[in-house]
């Protein structure tokens, strides 16, 4: 059985279908989510790249229904087969935690600094199993804490009390607390050191490899993705720019902005990544003020006069390979 056939039987959790978010703002609409196209397997990890303001965390609002309101979704987001735009609130609110759950960067802001942090995990337990006895939440919260890799008796402990991995191995637990199929990560490393930050993406991997729940991850680190997902989607000015296989995405970008994300990080062991980092210059358009073409076409070193004239095809350069730009594949 080929590796695309067997993706394809696997259980979609997330399918995001055509997404769309715009933000109702006293200076106009601000479209920051573009028709997006994404969808996540059951033991599958992917990836979303791209800088900050590209659209990244606001299309992670509508897994599950978090956008403030202010903003307007259109297209699908099914979340284990069910429109969680279209539920009503009782069905959304047992979705989350129990269907599905976010890890949110900044652990810290996170956890409330006047609760131990064993009654945070043990609250959705609590919601969402009500008959479930004490002993048994205080037993499954241990469990937890174990299971990413800190002692049971830490529950005792305040966030304050706690390093910055630490603090964010709690919020996975608290993600992992209702045992949901499908769990999102937006940035769940930053602020942390190296070191750390490859212990919580070993983790994550880990975890997705042995309780065989789907995992998307946001960041805005191509090589983090890289080293840990299945599959990359890069997202630029609200739209996926690329997607693929991880090790082809970074070691093989086919769009501009792909190569410019690869290019920002240099590697280990080369000399002229060390000496002479790659980079960008320039920022994310306004979403107000998008260029009329390429979105891209300000800043691309590759641009051609067609570039500002219209959105670019988007073109499958090989199977499971889609390249938004019209110079994809060249070399």
């Amino acid at each position: 059985m080929s590796a695309v056939t067997a993706t394809q039987e696997r259980t979609a959790l997330l399918d995001l279908r055509g997404v769309t978010v715009t933000y109702r703002t006293a200076e106009g609409p601000l479209p920051a989510v573009r028709g997006v196209d994404l969808v996540v397997h059951e033991g599958e990890v992917v990836g979303l790249a791209g800088e900050s303001g590209c659209g990244k965390s606001s299309l992670v609002g509508t897994v599950l229904r978090l956008q403030p309101a202010g903003a307007e979704v259109g297209g699908e987001v099914l979340v284990l087969g069910q429109n969680v735009q279209e539920m009503k609130w009782g069905p959304l609110r047992a979705l989350r935690w129990a269907g599905a759950s976010i890890v949110f960067q900044g652990a810290l802001h996170s956890l409330n600094p006047v609760q131990r942090i064993g009654a945070q995990i043990g609250e959705p337990i609590r919601i969402h199993e009500p008959d479930l006895p004490r002993e048994a939440i205080e037993a499954r919260v241990e469990e937890l804490l174990e299971q990413v890799g800190m002692a049971g008796s830490r529950k005792r402990s305040y966030p304050h009390q706690l390093s910055g991995g630490q603090r964010q191995r709690v919020m996975i637990a608290m993600a992992l607390a209702c045992r949901p199929q499908l769990v999102v990560a937006d940035e769940p490393t930053t602020a942390l050191d190296v070191m750390v930050q490859a212990q919580i993406l070993d983790l994550l991997r880990d975890l997705v490899h042995d309780l065989g729940v789907g995992l998307l991850i946001i960041s805005h680190d191509l090589s983090v993705l890289a080293d840990v997902c299945d599959r990359v989607a890069v997202m630029y000015a609200g739209r996926i720019v690329e997607a693929g296989k991880a090790e082809e995405v970074f070691a093989d970008p086919q769009h501009p902005y792909t190569r410019a994300l690869s290019g920002a990080f240099p590697r280990i062991g080369d000399p002229a990544a060390r000496y002479s980092p790659a980079g960008l210059a320039g920022d994310p358009p306004d979403p107000r003020e998008l260029p009329s073409g390429c979105s891209f076409e300000p800043r691309c070193p590759l641009a051609v006069p067609e570039c500002a004239t219209a959105e670019p095809p988007v073109i499958e350069v090989s199977p499971g390979r889609p390249v938004a730009c019209i110079r994809a594949g060249e070399s």
